[in-house]
């Protein structure tokens, strides 16, 4: 048996870098991972699927060129293969820049295989029996497979399997309305594809208040994207040439489906019996406020924990238990503001509070809004689509959450996300005097129309 101060099963977001501030402190910690370093992000998420997005943008403002006045004879062409390998390279620089870095690291040990506990303080990899005192798991999530009839006649693509592509399906249908399934959407249209989504629920992005869930439909319909919601009955069939989908209301022949559907932790192989662990009803690994699992000296980090599915909440799991455990720290869970972005483009920026979440609180609110229109880069850079929310409380002034869907507004976005982090009051921010021209110097404006509602 070998002994460490501490392992770390998992190479997302989280681990590695709890990992690493361990060994910094002279400790001797085992980083297991089954597959690749850097986690989703790096391997499967956000790196190669916004790289891909950059591709796509590109395509886009080469086709709508003469707009601006910039022709391009001959048709845009779309080389797949050149955008699967820029993707590709993104990710493996990212993540042999990982195990390079750790590979420098005296006190850290990497071991590629499959761990599982066999009780609280040992887990077993390839054969092995390993023990520590502490135990983090960042193990992460994968894509869910719905039972759907006829799926296991298909050669469906998830998430991890679609960036792999290498040529431009005919027809890309999208089982799923929600951020995962509406990139790839837009992404595959500007690639060339004709693309469907299709949505059990009544609206696309179904976690935003209607109004922007009708203004993100309004753009891909705008590009010529097929939407299909409030679908109760979805089937597929395999021909010689094409793939099915039946829904109650349509049949399209597609030559790629593409399943997104949602992502469920990787926590049912981990042997979390052994340990005690306990997990919800849908397999993520209860924690506390300071992320430490119902056995002492285990912790669970990142998306298999239920509190954050994006790699900027992962990395904020490390911060805190780094925090908590070696700096002497309080840092909780509860304290974080939930930010995020939807990456189509106009891409989302999302922070805090919906309107209906503001209005079930029983707080008194104020709301503006503000099309994208009346925005002078957006006019100068001919991307007028979407518009601006903000939330605030009409007692505290308080900003509560706010929506930018347009040019910039995961960038936008952060102006508000950091006066919220801040405790600033709206007035206060009505004061900033923002630079011109850009998205952001219309944030004073926003507040300043805020009105009971």
């Amino acid at each position: 048996m070998k002994s460490f101060d501490a392992i770390v099963i998992g190479g997302g977001q989280a681990g590695p870098f709890l990992a690493a501030r361990m060994v910094e402190k002279g400790m001797k910690v085992a980083l297991i991972e089954r597959k690749f370093l850097g986690g989703t992000c790096v391997n499967a998420g956000c790196m190669p699927t916004k790289t891909l997005v950059a591709s796509a943008r590109a395509a886009y403002v080469a086709r709508n060129g003469a707009v601006y006045g910039v022709n391009i004879p001959g048709e845009i062409a779309i080389d797949m293969k050149v955008v699967r390998a820029r993707a590709e390279t993104v990710t493996m620089n990212a993540r042999n820049g990982l195990i390079g870095w750790f590979a420098g690291m005296d006190g850290m040990t990497v071991i590629y295989g499959h761990a599982r506990f066999e009780d609280p303080k040992t887990v077993s990899v390839n054969g092995e029996t390993l023990t520590a005192p502490r135990i983090f798991l960042n193990v992460g999530a994968r894509a869910v497979i719905p039972d759907l009839p006829g799926i296991n006649d298909i050669d469906y693509l998830t998430s991890t399997s679609i960036i792999h592509l290498d040529t431009l399906p005919r027809h890309l249908a999208v089982i799923g309305g929600s951020y995962i399934g509406l990139e790839f959407a837009q992404m595959y249209r500007r690639f060339g594809a004709e693309v469907s989504v299709i949505e059990h629920g009544p609206k696309l992005a179904s976690r935003e208040d209607e109004d922007i869930s009708d203004a993100i439909a309004d753009v891909l319909r705008s590009e010529g994207i097929d939407i299909h919601t409030g679908v109760s009955d979805i089937a597929f069939a395999r021909s010689s040439d094409a793939i099915t989908v039946a829904t109650d209301s349509a049949r399209i022949d597609a030559s790629h489906v593409l399943i997104a559907t949602g992502r469920k932790p990787n926590t049912d192989d981990l042997g979390l019996d052994a340990a005690g662990v306990i997990t919800d009803k849908h397999g993520y690994i209860t924690v506390d406020d300071k992320l430490a699992t119902n056995v002492e000296g285990i912790w669970a980090l990142g998306d298999c924990n239920g509190h954050g599915a994006f790699t900027h909440t992962s990395y904020n799991d490390f911060e805190i238990a780094a925090a908590n455990l070696l700096d002497g720290d309080d840092r909780k869970v509860s304290s974080r503001i939930l930010a995020y972005a939807l990456y189509i483009d106009p891409p989302l920026g999302r922070v805090g509070m919906t309107e209906k979440q503001a209005r079930a609180s029983g707080r008194k609110i104020m709301i503006s809004t503000r099309p994208m229109s009346r925005v002078g880069r957006a006019n100068e850079r001919g991307e007028t689509k979407g518009f601006m929310k903000v939330i605030a409380d009409a007692e505290t002034k308080k900003i509560l959450g706010a929506a930018i869907l347009g040019i910039e507004g995961d960038e936008v976005i952060h102006g508000i996300i950091d006066a919220m982090n801040a405790g600033t009051t709206y007035p206060a921010l009505q004061w900033s005097v923002p630079i011109h021209p850009t998205v952001s110097e219309l944030i004073p404006t926003l507040l300043g129309d805020l009105k009971p509602a």
